[in-house]
């Protein structure tokens, strides 16, 4: 099957098939071929060894009953094949074990790698909740699926074949009831499945809606505490809870319905009477009776735990089909291995750029201007004009729906993804700090930087010394999404993550909303070192930043309305001079351009 396309890939990663969710299970468990096979003999082993014990048995009855032969024979060969079907089975469920926590590890690896190479937009759909639910509960289930699913599914179909043939080899006729109740085992599981798979589908995709309310409910729980919503939040998942309770209590009633354990008991009581029929007409003794009950009371085994099996390997397919959903979803953009990688200078191109989040309705128009190496450009408007979403074409977060964007001459479509994106640095209004020491944050970027650069970088984003203030200092831990910073701590370590980085391009998306005004004059000196040679695009409501760019863009319902510097700008565009008529600026009049 072609690769598909994706943002991230791993050289040599081995390959599995994608065609069905049957080929995409066997092409895990195939890797370990040894395994499988072991996997496959050993229950083979266990349950040929298993059905002898019956026959074993009679052999000992009928030296009981004849005297001929010797019965310690007998029950030494009882205890053999006992103690040989137990070995089997101790290792077919070690090995068993073995292949259903690979299949777990890899599939997890595997939709981890895969979620990596999704692009933004196919995150923006997804919701985090659900997408744990899969790697999580969902992989579990695929554990579940080989152990003890498949090894009782397995165990299902020896414990019909062994017995059925050790019964032929004693007495044919007597397979009669065995065979018929068989073919009415195979009708009645198959109506059950087929009851069943609806229900597991539906307990996995409720799964899903309500671990996503969970999380939902605690990433915000700082809104819901301060809006006093916890009564409605604890409604609204008990609502998503009850429907998977309800899911399992359906489950419960098709299982109650589940027919073949009748319809053993009655094959059982039919197959004595068989038995002693046959022996008045003198084809059978009392020894090959025992015998062939013991082989037919085999046939409990998988009769009983098919109502468990079958839950198991529906379950897991259920949630190999949503593992597998997820990394089957195509991306809309592809890591390009081999495209254009060379240091980027810093010119940027807008050709026509035209963009929509595939709803046919632009956030972005025709947008046309060109940045030289080294300016900075202040994109400006009012909320919801598009500004961010500009930047964000430019290191191909979002690829543009029409039109081309340029860097360095080259369309950024062309470009390895990789060699583009290590260049840029971006930092939003929404800074997003990982639950780790403030020294790894810093360098998410540069793994690899020595601490005086790391330290260094801190210093020129102001943020040293308030890390030095902490007790562990560079090594403090700052919480899940750096809830125990600041918002002006928070942007003061994004900065400095983004100098570190040394970018050739640098997006600055009101990277300093949250910082004091004089903090924010030294973060300014420092940034205008590091935009010394790089490209820089701003993103700012502050006109102390906005008046000193190179050039000022200014975007209005997702169109450039006005193009130009800060005094060229006030003269002569009309929503430019509404921007900053807070500010209380004297305005000169306003000049019509003719164009």
């Amino acid at each position: 099957m072609a690769q598909l396309s994706s943002e991230f890939t791993v050289e040599g990663a081995y390959q599995y098939n994608h065609k069905n969710v049957g080929r995409w299970l066997w092409s895990h468990v195939a890797r370990y071929r040894v395994l499988l096979l072991a996997g496959l003999i050993l229950p083979v082993i266990d349950f040929i060894f298993f059905g002898l014990i019956p026959v074993y048995i009679g052999r000992a009855v009928d030296v009981v009953l004849t005297g001929e032969g010797a019965l310690q024979n007998a029950t030494l060969m009882v205890l053999a094949v006992s103690l040989t079907s137990g070995l089997a089975h101790l290792g077919g469920n070690l090995v068993s074990q073995t292949i259903a926590q690979h299949l777990a590890a890899d599939a997890r690896e595997e939709l981890y790698r895969s979620l990596l190479g999704k692009s933004q937009i196919f995150h923006d759909r997804q919701r985090v909740g659900d997408i744990m639910a899969r790697a999580t509960e969902d992989v579990f289930q695929l554990s579940a699926f080989i152990v003890p699913g498949m090894l009782f599914a397995t165990g299902t179909v020896l414990g019909i074949v062994v017995p059925l043939l050790y019964i032929a080899l004693i007495e044919p006729a007597m397979l009669l009831v065995p065979v018929i109740f068989i073919l009415g085992y195979i009708v009645a599981v198959k109506a059950y499945a087929a009851r069943l798979l609806p229900v597991m589908r539906n307990q996995r995709s409720q799964y899903g809606k309500m671990n996503s309310v969970l999380e939902e409910s605690i990433s915000g729980i700082e809104v819901v505490k301060a809006s006093t919503q916890e009564w409605f939040e604890r409604i609204r998942f008990g609502r998503t809870a009850r429907r998977f309770r309800d899911l399992f209590v359906h489950q419960g009633q098709i299982e109650a319905r589940y027919l073949p354990l009748l319809m053993f008991g009655v094959a059982l009581g039919l197959a004595f009477l068989h038995s002693l029929w046959l022996h008045q007409q003198g084809s059978i003794s009392i020894a090959e009776i025992v015998a062939i009950m013991g082989l037919v009371n085999i046939l409990r085994f998988p009769t009983f735990i098919s109502i468990f099996s079958i839950s198991l390997l529906q379950t897991g397919i259920a949630g190999a089909e949503r593992i597998l959903s997820i990394i089957t979803a195509d991306t809309e953009i592809d890591q390009n291995i081999g495209g254009h990688q060379a240091t980027i200078k810093g010119t940027i191109t807008f050709e026509n750029v035209t963009y929509d989040f595939g709803d046919g309705k632009p956030v972005l128009a025709d947008i046309k201007f060109s940045i030289e190496p080294g300016q900075t450009v202040a994109i400006v408007g009012q909320t919801g004009s598009g500004k961010s979403t500009l930047t964000q074409l430019v290191n191909r977060t979002y690829d543009v729906t029409s039109g081309r964007l340029l860097i360095d001459g080259m369309d950024v479509r062309d470009w390895n993804i990789a060699s583009l994106r290590s260049q840029i640095a971006n930092i939003e209004q929404d800074i997003f700090l990982f639950s780790r020491s403030i020294r790894d944050n810093v360098a998410f970027g540069m793994p690899d930087a020595t601490t005086e650069m790391i330290e260094q970088a801190a210093k020129d984003a102001q943020a040293h010394e308030f890390i030095e203030g902490f007790s562990d200092g560079y090594d403090t831990k700052i919480g899940d999404r750096g809830v125990t910073l600041s918002g002006g701590q928070r942007q003061r370590i994004a900065l400095a993550r983004a100098f570190l980085a040394d970018p050739r391009i640098l997006i600055l998306d009101d990277s300093t909303s949250a910082i004091d005004s004089a903090t924010e004059d030294e973060i300014q000196k420092a940034i205008g070192r590091i935009q010394e040679g790089r490209t820089t695009l701003l993103i700012t409501h502050r006109l102390s930043q906005i008046r000193w760019a190179d050039l000022i863009v200014v975007l209005d319902s997702g169109r450039v309305v006005g193009i130009g510097s800060h005094e060229h700008l006030l003269k002569t565009s009309a929503l430019y001079r509404r921007i900053f008529a807070r500010y209380e600026v004297e305005l000169p009049p306003l000049e019509v351009e003719v164009v």
